[in-house]
């Protein structure tokens, strides 16, 4: 079977990599700390002693850390996972990062001929338990073709968006989209605190009408605790600037009414306590 590696073991990429290796696939996983790896030491995945060591044992190297310095330095630097893998290799970024981000890794990768594809997710860790994450691809046709017996372990649907950067253009949108969604679903129930309403009841009205959204839907399935969203929004106002800048570098049009929503949601979130 194809050889997989993975390196990210968060409350993301932990519940991806146990999908992969439930499914048969041999597993190589790397953490900078060792807990991260212990916690699957009731699976049949064996773990590397550096990104290299990872590399040289898969075919498909999955990536799931944070930020685009990590995707550059877990690939790129001295023990890297490009200098131990085979030509002919693929690396898929899971992370939220700049599509160019993925081009200049594409470019370093190429010079041993391995392919890239830049494959974000969407939809939380309790979603790849389940199998329903979305993957948001892009790259090569026959470069997603390979690894979607890979991402078919925790994901469905698996949709190729075009070439590479299409998958992380696909998901700065959405999450774009879903800050500025999170804020109007905040709003929404201290209006219905106004007017006396209960926000469960309110909440189910949204969850079954054509005003709801998916980020009210989180907040009332968390019993309105904005703690996660708090924990996130580091996460959020990256995710917010990387848009606001491929779109600035695009030409495309700024677009008002959705910037000054997540705008405010991310001042609202960095306010306590919330509204």
């Amino acid at each position: 079977m194809t050889r997989v590696g993975f390196v990210g073991l968060g409350s993301q990429g932990a519940p991806m990599a146990r999908r992969i290796t439930e499914e048969g696939f041999p597993l190589t996983l790397w953490a900078r700390r060792r807990a991260a790896t212990d916690a699957f030491a009731d699976t049949a995945a064996t773990v590397a002693a550096t990104p290299a060591d990872l590399g040289a044992a898969s075919d498909i190297v999955c990536l799931c850390v944070v930020a685009d310095a990590d995707v550059e330095d877990v690939l790129l630097r001295a023990d890297g996972v490009l200098t131990g893998m085979s030509p002919g290799g693929i690396v898929a970024i899971h992370s939220t990062v700049h599509p160019d981000t993925c081009r200049r890794v594409a470019d370093e990768a190429a010079k041993r001929e391995i392919s890239v594809v830049d494959a974000p997710v969407s939809g939380g860790g309790g979603a790849a338990a389940q199998r329903r994450l979305l993957v948001m691809a892009g790259g090569r046709e026959a470069d997603v073709t390979r690894c979607r017996p890979v991402f078919g372990t925790f994901a469905d649907p698996v949709v190729h968006l075009g070439p590479l950067g299409s998958g992380q253009l696909a998901k700065l949108v959405n999450n774009f989209v879903f800050t500025a969604h999170v804020g109007l679903a905040l709003d929404t129930f201290t209006l219905a605190d106004a007017l006396g309403m209960d926000r469960a009841v309110v909440a189910q009205v949204l969850a079954h009408g054509t005003g709801g959204s998916r980020a009210a839907t989180i907040l009332a399935a968390s019993g309105f605790n904005t703690d996660g969203l708090r924990q996130a929004l580091p996460l959020l106002r990256k995710d917010v600037d990387l848009l606001l800048d491929v779109a600035g570098a695009a030409g495309a049009p700024r677009l008002r009414t959705l910037t000054d929503l997540a705008a405010h949601t991310l001042s609202t979130l960095g306010r306590r306590p919330a509204p």
